[in-house]
């Protein structure tokens, strides 16, 4: 299993088949373009940082703010409705929350989750191997949150992503906040990419931090 960060929400998970997860299109954001080809392509919601799914090479199926459970190609995914923000979408409008089950690992992708979310829904996201947060704040939640929704959830990696770095012209907040978070020890910088197999992950929570 290969996972390799496009920066921002952007991620490509690699295995039996390629999923890509809220493709951006780099100049409108200040940063690089992702350069992948996907069998699937997931977008959270449409925006414009999020839904670029024009560069994703290939064919790939789209879903595009999907909700409900559905298998594509031997991957079960499971979208979720939740808010993009605290007080019920009424700003921003409504994301989906993926959960992906592919080559015998589960993958949560959280979207610009803006909130808390509900117990029941904690509960159907409880035992990820990997979850993918946002932690930067202004546009969805920040380092506190994030972390609460972490322990909750308990994946055995947690993901930073969607803060603020070198060129992103998106006024978000840094990583910094939710570094702090977790032990030094068990804070592992992985690069742009990272292989390994479901027995590599680890039993007690790490958190992966990447680079573009």
């Amino acid at each position: 299993m290969m996972v390799r960060w496009h920066g921002h929400a952007c991620f490509e998970i690699s295995g039996s088949k390629t999923v890509v997860i809220d493709p951006h299109d780099g100049k409108s954001i200040g940063i690089p373009a992702p350069y992948v080809r996907g069998d699937i392509v997931m977008v959270t919601h449409d925006h414009f940082d999020h839904n670029a799914v024009r560069v994703v090479k290939g064919t790939p199926v789209v879903l595009d703010s999907f909700v409900g459970s559905k298998e594509v190609d031997g991957i079960r995914i499971e979208g979720i409705e939740e808010d993009h923000d605290e007080v019920g979408g009424a700003k921003r409008g409504k994301i989906s929350i993926y959960r992906i089950e592919m080559d015998g690992m589960v993958f949560v992708h959280m979207g610009d989750i803006g909130h808390i979310p509900e117990k029941s829904v904690i509960q159907r996201l409880r035992g990820a191997d990997m979850l993918f947060i946002p932690v930067g704040n202004v546009f969805t939640v920040g380092a506190d949150e994030a972390w609460k929704i972490a322990k909750e959830i308990s994946p055995k990696v947690v993901v930073p992503m969607h803060y603020r770095i070198g060129g992103l012209s998106l006024s978000i907040k840094p990583i910094n906040g939710f570094l702090k978070k977790m032990p030094e020890d068990r804070i592992i910088r992985v690069g742009n990419s990272v292989d390994f197999e479901k027995e590599d992950l680890p039993e007690r929570m790490e958190m992966w931090v990447f680079s573009i």
